[in-house]
């Protein structure tokens, strides 16, 4: 345990892939924490599979380095916006913020984000210009426009004179002149961090109290969580008060406390390198994880019992934006590739997943073969999908719908995005021709130079939904899209957010060769021969508004004659192959997402060609 003014607890923060996780690996090498024949995968920190698939950073994580007999507790956080609500909490357990900011790129949608809540706490950011190495860097631009964004946030004084430093995360330097030091080692970033970062506050001799920001879950333990101790020392077996609070509006400061129950501790651990280690006792400024009561919640104030009357300002959980249904697949293949899920299976997998995830959420809907799930965005609940189709479940999900609500005046409102493009100049006039098809409005252009285009709308989620592969199309795989939820606003009218049909499959069998050589002049197929299909399975995009009926099992009739010459080879093109993200974006409010172990399938959501007519009349008449 670690004298508390010799401890330094820091996290970092950034829009996604600007290098917060590879800086981690040169801190680690540099502190020499693991041994030198050791072999270690880049990217230590993100340890799920999926985050090393995606290169993202899905859950924020800590570690802890030694410098110099300093400790060092550095967290490591999401850059995706539909995680957003990691950093907001882990915040509460840092005293300073190393802001990454790539040297090309410059600020971010999410670099404005997490800047704008660390000032607002009053955290002091360390600045440093990532990517130093890359041909187009411009670290001189980049730092202009970082001050810049600390003034329009309304920083003050002592956080506009904030320290620079310039760097690679993937080569393993950090210097504090790009002129005139050498370009090796981070013992400038250490320097920096004892120096600029203050100790923790707190005073070890006072009643022990600590707040949770972040929960877990063991197997054979049960809720964990995680926070700061903000004051005192917390032994092993030792009895608390948890203390439960409320917020009557999420804008409103007034709270009140809930709960105060008499707990036990009976687990306590603290991080040391990469490996959670059970200690006897923590004291003021350690970051912990504590064990022991049957419910722990984040924003929950841990005190001494002397102490009833400690409870601390509760926490924000960020609010859903974006809802799916999560239905028991009822295609006729269910069952060929996993387990055929029942709705109480489901329902079982989503219970464990709120453990852990509390931005999740999960409402019953009066359906007996499905549920609604609602989360931060589209990315948060794929994420989810993939992770319970890698645990052998099927089930199929409906298209993304944002959610929306109601002000006083009972006025429709719905989430906006501040949306960020940079793209070729080439480029440019079909990107603001399509964004303007989905009710986004340009508020920035910027001309970056390079023939590169900087443009910035506000726009509504659902306007996003289904962009991006369209966007990837049209730039030529140049354009960087990305956003950030940004607030409710007044409904800005109907989205047609795909312009073309879908194919569907008129009958049940083995795709054939024969059959799609003639349906790829109709539209862009998703199958190849061989693939198995079934009555109202999605086989491909329509070239028409309108949807197509067909029959991709459908073979060559054999006779005895023979035409003149020979018979022409068949010639197939390239189908695309959708993947879970691509096919979420893609499929229409009455279609659904056949999600296996093996396969992705998009359908129609009513599989009998009867049952869509009839729904299709009743509709017209009801309109």
């Amino acid at each position: 345990m670690s004298s508390i003014d010799r401890i330094r607890n820091v996290a970092i923060i950034a829009h996604i892939d600007h290098g917060k996780t590879t800086l981690i690996d040169s801190i680690f090498r540099a502190t020499r924490l693991f041994r030198a024949n050791a072999r270690v995968t880049e990217r230590v920190m993100d340890n799920n599979e999926l985050e090393r698939e995606r290169g993202i950073t899905i859950r924020a994580k800590h570690c802890s380095v030694e410098w110099n007999d300093y400790t060092i507790n550095i967290v490591d956080t999401p850059g995706h916006a539909d995680f957003s609500g990691e950093v907001e909490r882990i915040l509460s357990m840092v005293d300073s913020v190393l802001l990454i900011v790539d040297a090309n790129e410059g600020p971010m949608p999410q670099t404005r984000y997490v800047l704008m809540r660390s000032l607002r706490l009053g955290l002091c950011p360390i600045v440093i210009i990532n990517k130093i190495d890359r041909p187009s860097a411009d670290p001189v631009n980049a730092l202009h426009k970082t001050f810049d964004l600390f003034v329009e946030l309304g920083a003050t004084d002592k956080q506009c004179d904030f320290a620079v430093l310039y760097g690679s995360g993937l080569d393993g330097w950090i210097v504090r002149d790009l002129e005139t030091d050498a370009h090796e080692g981070m013992t400038a970033l250490f320097e920096t961090i004892v120096e600029k970062v203050p100790p923790p506050p707190g005073n070890p001799d006072a009643p022990f109290l600590m707040q949770i920001s972040t929960v877990g879950w063991h197997h054979h333990i049960g809720r964990t969580g995680t926070g700061r101790v903000l004051q005192g020392t917390l032994k092993k077996g030792q009895d608390i008060n948890r203390i439960t609070t409320r917020k009557e509006h999420p804008d409103d400061d007034h709270f009140e406390v809930t709960g105060t129950t008499l707990e036990h501790i009976n687990y306590v651990w603290s991080i040391h390198g990469l490996d959670m280690l059970a200690v006897d006792e923590v004291s003021a400024g350690d970051i912990v994880t504590i064990a022991g009561p049957k419910t722990l919640d984040i924003g929950d104030t841990i005190a001494a019992p002397e102490l009833e009357n400690a409870a601390l300002h509760p926490l924000e959980i960020e609010e859903p934006t974006v809802s799916m249904l999560f239905l028991v697949n009822s295609s006729p293949f269910a069952g060929r590739d996993g387990k055929a899920s029942t709705i109480r299976q489901i329902r079982t997998r989503l219970d464990r997943e709120l453990r852990t995830n509390v931005a999740l959420r999960v409402d019953d809907i009066g359906r007996r073969d499905g549920v609604k799930v609602s989360g931060r965005g589209e990315l948060h609940l794929a994420i989810l999908i993939e992770e319970m189709r890698r645990e052998g479940m099927e089930l199929c999900v409906s298209p993304p719908e944002v959610i929306t609500r109601l002000n006083e005046q009972g006025r429709l409102l719905e989430p906006m995005e501040e949306l960020i493009i940079d793209v070729p100049i080439d480029h440019q006039g079909i990107v603001i021709e399509k964004v303007s098809q989905r009710k986004g409005e340009i508020s920035h252009m910027y001309n970056e130079g390079r023939g590169m285009v900087r443009l910035e709308f506000r726009i509504p989620t659902r306007g996003l939904i289904g962009y991006r592969g369209e966007f990837l199309t049209d730039t030529r795989g140049l354009g960087i899209m990305s956003s950030r939820f940004v607030g409710y606003d007044l409904w800005t009218g109907d989205i047609v957010s795909r312009s073309r049909g879908s194919m569907i499959s008129m009958d049940t069998g083995d795709a054939t060769s024969y059959s799609l050589e003639n349906l790829q002049e109709r539209g862009l197929l998703f199958i190849s021969p061989m693939d198995p299909v079934y009555a109202g399975m999605i086989i491909g995009e329509h070239s028409r508004p309108k949807d197509l009926p067909c029959n991709p099992t459908k073979r060559k009739a054999l006779t005895n004659h023979r035409a003149v010459g020979r018979d022409h080879s068949t010639a197939l093109d390239v189908p695309r192959r959708l993947t879970l993200d691509t096919a979420l974006e893609w499929i229409a409010p009455d279609e659904l997402l056949e999600v296996t172990p093996k396969s992705v399938r998009p359908r129609k959501a009513l599989i009998d060609a009867e049952d869509r007519k009839r729904e299709e009349r009743r509709r017209v008449a009801a309109s």
